[in-house]
């Protein structure tokens, strides 16, 4: 083609500025005309329209597309060459969390054209000839049209009991009547008080090109904004900024000027932008663990998600890099296309490759959904973050007796996270000592929340220490909390037993429900009851009387009690484990 279209990106664009395809990169002070003759030779046409667009998706993709942004241009911003402005810095902006349900307004406006005449080009006309030597552009720029673009990006919280899909279209549609909602004489917003208490939860961000007071941060105010962006170009639209650019290639001009060698392919370029796109839903996922409460009771799994992300954002940072150093040498003929390929590859050969990353944090998603149920069972119980509050706690305690539910698996150590850091020490030329071998053993040891046998356990360990809490929450003698410890050698968890401050058993096992008293013999003033289905542990039998005297009657679980009822005397029996902390009430 003869000519390049490039979208400005709140770049600094004029006529006659000299531009380099290589690196999407404009060349300031240099010029291959002198300004005076720029203006004299130079044409303008009026070119008004106005588009009003809503997207729904948060996409490269789409943002690409709402910007104009032809492929090859994406590659230089995705590989950071390209430094944004303006509105284009709605290309900066991602959802932090796929709890977001998000809609955006889209602005678009234009104003004139211009364009340099015929009468620049040719090498006679240039003034500065040495720029086609030296190799410092590739094209310059012959014509732009002015205009403005505004992005009104409206989030709103999703929370777990409400439906992602059904949020998301109610925002939408709110944002849909903008257009119908009108501002008095006295700056008034005109809106029912429906659509107010709806637009109360949305929260805003604007990207544009118009020089605000103060930039819109909720719906009320977005829509006074939207209304006053047609003033704010100026009467004739002299606050208009370049939206498009048309670029010649200097080899127009003389053959011996520098030309682009190659373009990146499409392919390659939709690679690019699927990695760089599920980095960032990974980065998403992680802020939405790291928000859930189950870190706040234990830090340790939010610190090892923290690690996570840390190091997607270090390896992207490091695959952004090597796109901007490769790209340009591609576009200049220094390099193969095969070598952006070749980049590509490693990357999904390599620790950080899609599959392994989103297995890891899935698997770290189960073990906090774990968690939150097993907070939820024990919501009465004391919870300590560390074995430090523990011992603090401990000091603290006048009970005679303490039960803690340990968790004694939270500070296992990652080997994947291990060798994620490993992997960028290798990027930046430092050797580590794990073979793959090695890797792959550590990646193969089984986590204990996908152990079958050590999840039952546990869930039966969670309900006998809740019962138990229970059954003794009147006690002044035994108080009950929960902390994750580390080095117990058990996996999941386990019921630590204290007495007076010193540990007496790390596996105990509070008494469950005694069986049922059945009756297997009545007489008119007596009957013999057995219990039935009960552990081997202590029981004793109560009689409750009408004068409220309690008599502890010893049996054994299958021993049967025989009792004679005396006249005017009405009994009630009850089963009752008991143990040294205290009972477990039938």
């Amino acid at each position: 083609l003869l000519s390049n279209l490039v979208a400005a990106l709140g770049r600094p664009f004029h006529l006659g500025m000299l531009y380099d395809c290589r690196s999407d990169s404009l060349v300031p002070g240099v010029m291959l005309w002198d300004p005076e003759d720029l203006v004299k030779d130079t044409l303008e046409n009026s070119q008004h329209n106005t588009e009003f667009k809503i997207h729904a998706s948060d996409s490269i993709e789409n943002k690409s597309s709402a910007l104009n942004i032809e492929a090859s241009l994406k590659a230089s911003f995705l590989g950071g060459l390209v430094e944004v402005g303006g509105s284009a810095n709605f290309l900066k902006d991602t959802k932090t969390s796929k709890k977001q349900a998000r809609v955006t307004l889209q602005y678009k406006t234009t104003t004139k054209f211009k364009q340099l005449s015929m009468n620049h080009f040719g090498r006679g006309n240039v003034k500065c000839p040495y720029v086609f030597d030296q190799g410092i552009a590739t094209h310059v720029v012959t014509a732009i049209l002015y205009g403005a673009q505004a992005f009104f990006v409206f989030d709103q919280e999703v929370s777990e009991n409400e439906d992602h899909q059904n949020i998301e279209g109610n925002l939408q549609m709110m944002v849909e009547k903008i257009n119908c909602f009108s501002v008095d004489g006295k700056g008034t917003l005109k809106m029912t008080d429906d659509d107010n208490a709806k637009a109360e939860n949305f929260s805003c961000k604007f990207y544009g090109d118009f020089a605000l007071e103060n930039n819109p941060v909720s719906f009320q105010e977005a829509v006074k904004v939207y209304t006053m962006l047609p003033k704010l170009l100026g009467e004739r639209g002299e606050h208009a900024v370049p939206v498009q650019i048309w670029l010649l290639p200097l080899t127009y001009l003389d053959s011996s000027a520098t030309r682009v060698g190659h373009e990146i392919s499409l392919g390659l370029v939709q690679e690019t932008q699927t990695v760089l796109e599920e980095l960032s839903g990974l980065q998403m996922q992680c802020n939405d663990l790291m928000n859930r409460n189950v870190t706040s009771h234990f830090p340790e799994i939010g610190t090892k998600v923290k690690d996570f992300k840390d190091m997607c954002l270090q390896y992207k940072s490091i695959f952004q890099t090597s796109l901007s150093e490769i790209l340009p040498l591609i576009r200049g003929g220094g390099k193969e296309e095969r070598e952006l390929a070749e980049i590509l590859k490693r990357k999904q050969q390599s620790l950080f490759n899609s599959n392994t990353l989103q297995k890891w944090l899935d698997s770290k998603e189960r073990e906090i959904d774990i968690l939150q149920i097993i907070i939820e069972v024990m919501k009465d119980t004391t919870m300590l973050t560390s074995e430090k509050a523990f011992d603090i706690e401990m000091f603290k305690s006048k009970a005679k007796y303490v039960v803690c539910f340990a968790f004694t698996s939270l500070n296992d150590k990652e080997p994947y996270l291990r060798h994620l850091s490993e992997y960028l020490k290798t990027l930046s030329g430092v050797n580590t000592v794990h073979t793959e071998t090695e890797r792959r053993q550590d990646a193969e040891l089984p986590r204990w929340y996908f152990l079958k046998d050590v999840l039952d356990t546990m869930r039966r360990q969670v309900y006998l220490f809740v019962d138990f809490a229970e059954a003794n929450k009147d006690s002044t003698n035994a108080q009950f909390l929960s902390t994750s410890v580390s080095g117990s050698g058990h996996k999941g968890g386990k019921i630590y037993l204290y007495k007076d401050s010193k540990k007496q058993t790390d596996n105990f096992e509070p008494p469950s429900k005694p069986g049922k008293l059945r009756a297997i013999e009545r007489t008119h003033d007596g009957m013999t009851a057995i219990l039935l289905n009960t552990e081997k542990s202590h029981l004793d039998l109560k009689k409750k009387m009408e004068s409220g005297k309690r008599k502890l009657v010893p049996v054994t679980p299958v021993k049967s009690l025989g009792y004679s009822q005396k006249q005017h005397m009405r009994s009630e029996f009850a089963a009752t484990a008991v143990n040294m902390v205290k009972v477990k009430k039938a």
